[in-house]
């Protein structure tokens, strides 16, 4: 038999090589694992000074950890981002865990070429649910004394029924009947928080807010706050409901502009008031009446 001779590849073969090797970039990748406890989480990317939006690198990667001690069934990821990438020119994702602690991988992704020193920094934050002291001044109890009934300066400060944190503005209050934000502004919403100054129970209102698609808060009664603060994290959407004397004695209406430009409401109580994208809340209302006395 006659020896063949060793396999040289063709130009063909060669020139498939060479369009393999220019389909194929090699990243640099660091992953680390964490331990959450029960709770809802904020996993905050900061913006890295290497951030590229055409290669959408640095990019961060939120997923269940391998193995028994990842617990999918107890973690729920949620990205705002519809393919699930957390951009490092400045981003968020939550994540819930719920009935025990769980792991979760986050992965960095990064082009070798730039420096170790320009990756993104993760922090990991859990969700505000009770306003800072600052936050409760403006909100006063409706239990709380009231003033003796004399002429109020005009300067003196006015007691407001809805706290909201805006996006680069902060802390804003207004009363009920009064809109909270600006149309147009691209500045959303992060949270909010009620406490009527109108004699309703702070234990018979309560509020939520839309985090994504199927996924809420928690219902927290008056005086709480319902959302986030400067993590760059918008509510999308809300709900309000009235409880006890105040559902028979009161009118509850509220409604929300949108940063795509939609308006939903006003919604009776209960109802969602969210768009059907899930846009970022820009603007809302609240509007508690006396029932049969019309705003």
């Amino acid at each position: 038999m006659t020896d063949l001779p060793p396999f040289l590849p063709n130009s063909s073969s060669a020139h498939a090589s060479q369009q393999a090797e220019g389909r194929m970039s090699e990243l640099r990748a660091t992953a680390n694992m964490m331990r959450l406890d029960p709770g809802l989480y904020c996993v905050l990317v900061q913006a890295s000074p290497m951030a590229d939006a055409r290669t959408g690198l640095p990019g961060v990667r939120i997923n269940h950890a391998p193995g028994p001690a990842g617990r999918p069934e107890l973690v729920e990821i949620r990205t705002i981002a519809a393919d699930g990438w957390v951009s490092g020119t400045g981003d968020a994702a939550l994540v819930r865990v719920s009935g025990g602690p769980a792991h979760v991988m986050v992965t960095i992704y990064e082009d070798p070429r730039s420096g170790r020193d320009q990756a993104p920094n993760v922090q990991v934050m859990p969700l505000i649910t009770a306003p800072p002291p600052a936050a409760q001044q403006s909100l006063p109890k409706p239990s709380a004394p009231l003033p003796a009934p004399t002429p109020v300066p005009p300067s003196a400060p006015v007691a407001m029924d809805v706290l909201a944190h805006i996006r680069k503005r902060g802390d804003v209050g207004a009363v009920f009947g009064a809109w909270l934000g600006e149309r147009g502004s691209d500045q959303w919403i992060e949270g909010f928080a009620i406490a009527p100054t109108n004699g309703i129970a702070l234990t018979d209102i309560e509020y939520q807010v839309v985090l994504g698609r199927g996924w809420t808060s928690p219902w927290v009664e008056g005086g709480q706050f319902a959302g986030s603060r400067g993590m760059n994290l918008p509510i999308l959407g809300l709900r309000v409901r009235l409880l006890g004397d105040a559902e028979r004695d009161f009118e509850l209406r509220y409604s929300a502009r949108f940063v795509d430009g939609s308006e939903i409401g006003p919604v009776a109580s209960g109802a969602a008031c969210e768009t059907a994208s899930l846009a970022a809340v820009e603007a809302l209302m609240i509007d508690i009446t006396p029932r049969g006395v019309a705003r």
